[in-house]
């Protein structure tokens, strides 16, 4: 009966990654948002809360931005042609980058300048946003000091208001996952697919369009309007993560999972199956230190002697016991 359930919730994919879409910017104060100071909850934000100055007109327009990425700087854009495809931030950054276990952004202001290994430098935050600009979205970066790229940032720095601060809180990381001892199945992966996922996203993983074909009710999953190889969300770990706790969208609660580990793994690696679906292509393969290259990263070289489809669908505890014992730190 579970394995049923699984099934009949796993189409839905589309529907959690837009339904935070709805929800608007509603009612202005100049109060300041407080830090919700107890770690056992969950932090939610209160829009209200906004100033009501040009600050708070600028955070605005970042929210609006996450939300409905594609109507502003999508390819038919009001503000600007930067995105290659009509999905929107909050698809993957679920309630525009404040839902627990969904790629969370509350700390991303405080957390940048980071070294991010994928490039192999220290990035600031706004290079950071023009990485998922130009990877999830295959697009041009956003000017640096352009109106869109400023009310990102105020966003980012208003939502970190609600967290503490150098301290972790509820829900900041996606929930890790414990490796199963065999390699993920694609083929299993795709028996719960077709069962429900392609009424949805389409038997082609081409997704939905809306009513003006402005973006999607059920974003592609594969395809050249889907995200590059070089996105997060093209690594089989880090989306297993990411629909461990965000699928079926109406049987899990935040940090209450419904598809075990194998089964999030399963699908993850049948969605990024390479071999039977196709994706624009990234203009390079990032990791210039093979050292600090992500274990479920696919493109070689590697600093270890596994194959390529092991690091694309495990097992992955070898790998990262190979790691430890040649003192290098496992990333993924």
């Amino acid at each position: 009966m579970r394995s049923f359930i699984v099934i009949c919730g796993i189409c839905c994919w589309g529907i959690a990654m837009i339904s935070s879409c709805g929800t608007a910017v509603t009612g202005e104060t100049n109060a300041t948002a407080l830090v919700q100071p107890d770690s056992v909850s969950y932090i939610n934000i209160d829009t209200t809360l906004i100033p009501n100055d040009q600050f708070g007109e600028s955070v605005k327009y970042g929210r609006e931005l996450m939300l409905n990425t594609a109507r502003y700087i999508g390819p038919e854009g009001s503000a600007g042609k930067f995105l290659g495809n009509k999905m929107n931030c909050t698809n993957c950054h679920q309630d525009a980058g404040t839902k627990a276990f969904s790629f969370n952004l509350m700390s991303s202001h405080d957390n940048y300048p980071q070294y991010r290994s994928r490039e192999g430098k220290v990035l600031t935050l706004a290079e950071r946003v023009n990485n998922c600009v130009m990877r999830p979205h295959n697009g041009k970066p956003l000017p640096l000091d352009s109106k869109e790229m400023v009310a990102f940032l105020s966003y980012f720095k208003w939502i970190s208001t609600f967290v503490p601060k150098n301290k972790p809180f509820k829900g900041a990381k996606n929930l890790h996952l414990t490796f199963p001892d065999i390699a993920a199945s694609p083929e299993n992966g795709q028996v719960l697919y077709q069962a429900n996922c392609a009424r949805c996203h389409g038997p082609n993983g081409e997704g939905q369009w809306n009513a003006d074909k402005s973006t999607y009710v059920y974003p592609p999953l594969w395809g050249n309007a889907a995200y590059q190889p070089g996105s997060s969300m093209h690594r089989v770990i880090k989306q297993a993560e990411w629909l461990k706790n965000n699928m079926p969208y109406d049987k899990v609660t935040p940090g209450k999972p419904f598809l075990s580990d194998k089964e999030a793994i399963d699908i993850a690696a049948f969605v990024n199956n390479d071999k039977v679906h196709s994706r624009p292509n990234p203009k390079n393969f990032d990791y210039p230190h093979i050292a600090e290259k992500a274990i479920d990263y696919d493109h070689g070289p590697f600093a270890d002697t596994f194959s390529v489809a092991q690091h694309k669908f495990g097992p992955y505890q070898p790998i990262i016991d190979y790691w430890k014992a040649k003192g290098l730190k496992p990333v993924y």
